[in-house]
């Protein structure tokens, strides 16, 4: 049997290591707008969208990904930019995974703001954090009783107000007034067990490929 090509647009989602580790794919940096159309002159037989560009450069169009869809190939999507995308076109054909493509299918987010983040482009290093992993670590927090509800939707509507950018913890906690004490309790809970849901979800679009093959 022929071995599937595999085409996987990655960034700072993951690092492209650990990527490499999981499954065995050409890996191009994040998706532009016309890549994916530029890869039809030769289709892949699978593409896996986790990251992409949003305000640098266009982003990755509908209407590339759908031509995509209907030439045959397979395309998964998560994570960051491959959620929002996903969630927008599962009816095509689009395949979606993990927990920030269902925050958008179900409307719990709608803006492509909740993903966005700037990183190094030379070595894919975070310079910022992504509101949705944000969010996801502070409803953690109160649930081991650190903050509360209220601080929660402090902290998301803090952090949400902050351009993408400068969208980081120490921003976020310093300009959300939270008592002084709160704050250290939060920011060893955020060393201690905050997670990325975003690399999470990249590993399961690389994990659910490798199923395909």
């Amino acid at each position: 049997m022929d071995k599937k090509r595999i085409v996987v647009f990655i960034g700072p989602s993951l690092p492209l290591k650990e990527a490499k580790k999981i499954l065995d794919a050409e890996y191009h940096p994040p998706v532009a707008r016309d890549d994916v159309v530029v890869l039809l002159n030769d289709p892949p037989d699978i593409i896996g969208i986790i990251d992409g560009v949003f305000y640098q450069q266009p982003a990755v169009s509908h209407r590339e990904i759908l031509r995509a869809l209907e030439a045959g190939v397979t395309i998964v999507g998560g994570s960051s930019m491959g959620a929002l995308r996903s969630a927008e076109l599962d009816y095509a054909g689009m395949i979606g995974i993990g927990t920030v493509y269902k925050k958008y299918r179900d409307g719990i987010i709608e803006s492509d703001d909740d993903v966005a983040i700037v990183f190094n482009p030379l070595t894919h290093e975070l310079l910022s954090e992504a509101l949705v992993n944000m969010n996801h670590n502070f409803q953690m927090a109160e649930k081991e009783g650190i903050i509360t509800l209220n601080e929660v939707e402090t902290l998301y509507q803090t952090a949400k107000n902050i351009y993408y950018p400068q969208r980081t913890y120490p921003r976020v906690l310093k300009d959300s007034k939270l008592e002084e004490n709160k704050k250290k309790d939060l920011e060893d809970f955020l060393d201690s067990k905050g997670t990325d849901i975003k690399a999470e979800d990249a590993r399961k679009v690389l994990n659910y490929i490798k199923t395909l093959v």
